[in-house]
């Protein structure tokens, strides 16, 4: 008995000496007061050496990220105007041609024209250095000159144009000299050495022409 009650003495005394941990504090739960000193009532209001509850901050607003813009899509075409242009450029494409190929038509045979004019001038001065009219052999060359000429002008469109007594026309004639004449008034041709003829509306050759330049003695 003696021995039991010395080891619940000396338990005692062990218990005695070992230190005990001190208590955790439990953290005080945000919007209420601390305990003795500090407790928050019904309404949580703070003690007196209670710390209040920080408010919360707004989110501070980020700048918004610049986008890189977008690329604008193509308006969809006007497809009945661009079918009507088209058909209109294609119209003026076939009236174009037709009146290139009947310009190629009309003038192909100018240059034939041209080979032929000097036997006309050569038949035209033969009949107007013919001394007998009647002579029949100048009648048969005045017959060939004239059906010469009718086939010029009806089958091919192509005609002399006289020049004396006119204007110096630089578009249709060629002025080859400047004499004085007594009958022609100054600047005004005179003299046509050889004949001007057009094919429809173009010219085929030009006259050769002399100009007046007034009577003789004025002027200079």
């Amino acid at each position: 008995m003696a021995e039991e009650e010395i080891k619940k003495e000396e338990a005692k005394e062990a218990a005695a000496e070992t230190p005990v941990p001190p208590e955790t504090p439990v953290p005080p739960v945000k919007g209420e007061g601390t305990g003795a000193t500090g407790a928050t009532g019904a309404t949580g209001e703070t003690g007196e050496t209670g710390d209040a509850a920080e408010p919360e901050k707004p989110a501070e607003d980020k700048p918004a990220e610049d986008k890189p813009a977008e690329p604008e899509k193509p308006s969809e075409p006007d497809w009945k105007t661009l079918y009507a242009l088209t058909l209109a450029d294609f119209d003026n494409y076939k009236k174009r041609a037709a009146r290139d190929r009947e310009d190629t038509y009309r003038f192909a045979e100018m240059d034939i024209l041209k080979d032929v004019l000097p036997a006309v001038d050569n038949l035209a001065l033969a009949l107007a250095n013919a001394k007998d009219k009647e002579d029949p052999f100048v009648k048969g060359v005045q017959l060939a000159y004239d059906t010469l000429l009718k086939s010029l002008k009806e089958d091919h469109g192509a005609e002399p144009f006289d020049s004396v007594g006119l204007d110096l026309d630089t578009e249709r004639m060629e002025a080859i000299a400047t004499l004085p004449s007594e009958d022609v008034p100054e600047g005004k041709v005179s003299i046509e050495s050889k004949r001007g003829w057009m094919l429809k509306d173009k010219v085929l050759r030009a006259a050769q022409v002399v100009v007046s330049s007034g009577k003789p003695g004025e002027g200079k």
